[in-house]
């Protein structure tokens, strides 16, 4: 399709492959907007489960006066099952919400090529896959993007919209207008890995990890270093329980392994040895912390202590440690045109609740002193992952 192209952009068919949680919460946001939805999932009766779910959660908005009950009977008729991906009726747009496998997402992707006319918009709901590997499974590789919803897509407002190397811009600019009329909040970016929210977050969690394995600090002083002093709703320690071991490092893996296991994105040992005993947090009842009910049964943190990390030496400093290497990855990201700062800021402030965007404390705390802080990281513990980038040494993005 040429750039130039227009999209129409009336209410058109929308298709959800993968009925999980981010599949059906796609399918309710989709079909509240208007769209007729059908949801299909390989596995036997899934879809009719999340329909179900569906009305459940729908049922209890409406018992809360936050949904009107005719409102909730309309978006339901307007969600229907299909059995395959082969049965799906003619969309505007098909997104893929299966799990994190690329061998999968290429199979789903393949079957869609062949059943789907080459207008309908093919989108991967992937947190952290190559657009592009993706795409390889289709012969019009222009009309397939990244969709990236955060959970719950129907609560959060962030929607990633990743372009691939060979994404239309006319689909990623019809991508853009649809998420805003779906009342979600889009940010463009290329197809990196992690791509804005999961490669900026990943010194969060990183440094943290780092600094509990060289018996700096508890976990739990450094989370409430972190909250307490930098604003963060939820330190990295309990946020990687809350979200899981195990995925917060898939993820970071994946971002590791594709960007040439450069040593900035190196999975730590502390975290796999949890992943490794099943120590998975929230839903194992243990991780880092020990869960109760849903919630973190958090240590008493060192109060002395912290008082002494914070304004100390940076290389002990958890809030000076993580905001620099924050800073620095949010403008490495943008350096390399990948987003731009406006992008990113709101990515951080609307994907994982950051009390302010990256680029804008980098612009507060002053580009010249983060990048003074790396350089001191980088003398401390030499070995490539604590290197400025050179927007940095250029002055920052002013």
């Amino acid at each position: 399709m040429d750039d130039e192209t227009d999209i129409d952009d009336t209410l058109g068919h929308v298709a959800v492959v993968g009925a999980g949680a981010m599949g059906a919460g796609i399918a309710q946001v989709a079909a509240a907007a208007g769209h007729r939805v059908w949801l299909v999932d390989a596995a036997p009766g899934a879809a009719e489960r999340a329909v179900a779910s569906t009305r459940t959660a729908l049922d209890g908005r409406v018992a809360k006066g936050r949904l009107g009950a005719d409102e909730a009977d309309g978006i339901l008729e307007r969600i229907e099952v299909a059995t395959s991906v082969g049965d799906l009726p003619e969309c505007a747009l098909v997104v893929e919400a299966v799990p994190e496998s690329l061998e999968l997402k290429r199979e789903v992707f393949g079957a869609l090529a062949e059943s789907q006319p080459p207008s309908t918009m093919l989108a991967t709901n992937t947190s952290s896959i190559d657009v592009d590997a993706v795409a390889d499974a289709v012969a019009d590789p222009e009309r397939v993007l990244g969709l990236h919803f955060f959970n719950p897509p129907v609560a959060m407002r962030l929607v990633e919209v990743v372009q691939g190397s060979q994404t239309s811009r006319a689909f990623v600019e019809h991508a853009v207008r649809l998420v805003q009329a779906w009342g979600k909040t889009p940010v463009r970016c290329r197809s990196t890995p992690g791509f804005i929210v999961n490669r900026v977050a990943r010194p969060f969690y990183g440094e943290a990890q780092r600094l509990v394995e060289a018996g700096v600090a508890d976990a739990a002083t450094v989370d409430h270093v972190l909250r307490e002093h930098g604003g963060f709703p939820m330190g990295p320690l309990e946020l990687t329980d809350f979200i899981g071991q195990d995925v917060n490092l898939a993820v970071g893996t994946s971002v590791w392994e594709q960007t040439g296991r450069d040593e900035r994105y190196a999975p730590t040992r502390l975290q796999q040895q949890l992943v490794e005993r099943g120590d998975l947090g929230r839903k194992t009842g243990r991780g880092v912390y020990r869960w109760e009910g849903g919630r973190a049964v958090l240590d008493q943190p060192d109060l002395e202590l912290a008082a002494r990390l914070v304004g100390g030496p940076v290389e002990t400093d958890p809030l000076a440690r993580t905001l620099a290497m924050l800073v620095n990855e949010a403008v490495d990201l943008v350096h390399r045109g990948e987003a731009t700062a406006e992008d990113v800021d709101t990515a951080m402030v609307l994907g994982v609740r950051y009390p302010k965007g990256p680029i804008a404390w980098g612009r507060e705390l002053g580009f010249d002193t983060v990048e003074r802080t790396i350089v001191a990281l980088d003398a401390a513990f030499p070995g490539g992952r604590y290197r400025p980038s050179p927007a940095l040494r250029d002055g920052g993005l002013t």
